[in-house]
């Protein structure tokens, strides 16, 4: 027994440490590219990315959405039933790819109506429409990323998901350098770099076949609406988390730019990019522990499914911990970093919200644990209870409450106050579930 505990432990941190890099190679890309926008297109580039922002979230959500769920279904019957899930990958990239196209085609017929919506004004509709276009090509790519990603990784392969984020991070800032700077592209040449992205992923990613033990397969197959559902089932409590995100954004815009104009989402667009970095590394500890404890669910092996979550929860508030001490230690620096112009209005935003903004750390590195936890365990309902809340039923109306009262700097609050009462509900609901996993392990003996 103390040798299996030992094993899960050590399986774990392995897991966590390197979904990790993963996680945070594809977040420093999303930074760098920022600043790279910030150097090129000043404080109105800085705006206009923020608004096109969740054009990346909805791709990245609809991937999770599918992958995640879909992992998770993998993980559950590898070991029993492989049989179920023979063609599920396929059947999903397949319906990804579709998709993608489909919203390709949209973003590029209709461009304008869409960003209009989004917040865009006649200081950045222009910018931002060719930056949405070229991205929006992109979707399909976005989507068959992240599915491919939770697969490999629930392949029994995280050391090449590693890879895979380490090198496309790298190349990518490499192209976003040449593509704004060299070929003097600014935010066209920002968008087609990040075309590059999830193809320089689906490249490394595509060296799975090669690795002995995979249950892998990919090949032309029929998509059945009932597979790509039970997928979803699973999946929406990322789904929901990664879209909070871009509807957050979207909220935030309107919001900031009643309130202080294009410099108050310029500085919302740092922050929220800061942010981004943060929630990768909680993400990737969250991702780590998800496999082990599907496994073990799937085996009862309750007593491993706890270690693995204390294991996740640990390590994921401890560097809460030492991140908000950085951040106000270093926030002037940091926002002078993406302030080229030297605007004072920027950085009076950006300064004053950092202190606030970012205590919610402390309880979003709990949240995103708990709910991609609570999914592993076959608890699509209390993930997706959360996942709403967190996402929209008390952020949005914080929002807008918070900054009737208190303007800008309750703007920044609502963050904070949204992710304690989701981190307190998470707990109960949590706890909760253990103790019908205890009640469940009694009964099996």
């Amino acid at each position: 027994m103390q040798n299996t505990v030992y094993s899960v432990r050590r399986e774990v941190s392995g897991y966590i440490v390197k979904n990790i890099f993963a996680s945070l190679g594809i977040s420093l890309y999303v930074l760098v590219d920022t600043l790279f926008i910030a150097l090129a297109a000043g404080s109105i580039g800085l705006a206009t990315l923020n608004i096109v922002l969740p054009i990346f979230n909805l791709f990245n959500s609809l991937g999770l959405l599918l992958g995640v769920g879909g992992a998770a279904i993998f993980s559950l019957n590898k070991v029993r039933h492989p049989e179920r899930i023979e063609g599920l990958y396929s059947e999903l990239i397949i319906f990804c790819v579709g998709l993608g196209i489909l919203f390709a085609i949209i973003g590029n017929l209709f461009p304008h109506q869409i960003l209009t919506l989004m917040g865009a004004n006649q200081q950045t509709i222009n910018m931002a429409t060719t930056y949405f276009r070229i991205v929006s090509c992109g979707a399909p790519l976005f989507m068959a990323n992240y599915v491919t990603i939770n697969f490999v990784r629930n392949d029994g392969n995280p050391s090449l998901t590693m890879r895979a984020a380490l090198t496309q991070t790298a190349f990518v800032i490499f192209m976003d350098w040449l593509l704004i700077f060299g070929l003097n592209l600014k935010m066209e040449g920002a968008a087609l770099a990040t075309i590059f992205s999830p193809l320089t992923s689906l490249t490394v990613l595509s060296r799975h076949r090669h690795f002995a033990q995979r249950q892998l397969k990919l090949f032309k197959t029929k998509v059945h609406l009932k597979t790509v559902l039970k997928a979803a089932r699973l999946g929406i409590p990322s789904f929901l988390n990664e879209m909070s995100t871009g509807v957050s954004i979207f909220v935030f815009n309107l919001v900031l730019l009643k309130l202080g104009g294009n410099y108050a989402i310029a500085a919302y667009g740092v922050i929220a990019n800061i942010g981004i970095v943060f929630l990768a590394i909680f993400n990737g500890v969250a991702l780590g522990v998800q496999p082990i404890a599907s496994r073990e669910y799937g085996k009862h092996l309750y007593q491993n499914v706890k270690i693995a979550l204390k294991i996740g929860l640990l390590v994921t508030f401890s560097i809460a911990i030492i991140s908000y001490f950085l951040l106000l230690i270093f926030k002037a620096p940091i926002v002078d970093i993406f302030n080229a112009e030297h605007e004072a209005q920027l950085v009076a935003y950006a300064v004053k919200g950092i202190p606030i903004y970012f205590i919610s750390i402390f309880f979003s590195c709990l949240n995103l644990v708990l709910m991609l936890f609570l999914a592993a365990i076959n608890d699509a309902r209390g993930a997706f209870f959360l996942s709403i809340l967190r996402g929209y039923v008390i952020l949005l109306p914080s929002i807008i409450i918070f900054a009737y009262f208190g303007g800008i700097a309750g703007v920044w609050a609502s963050v904070p106050f949204t992710e304690f009462i989701v981190a307190s509900l998470g707990i109960y609901l949590t706890n909760r579930k253990i103790s019908t996993m205890q009640i469940r392990k009694e009964s099996l003996l």
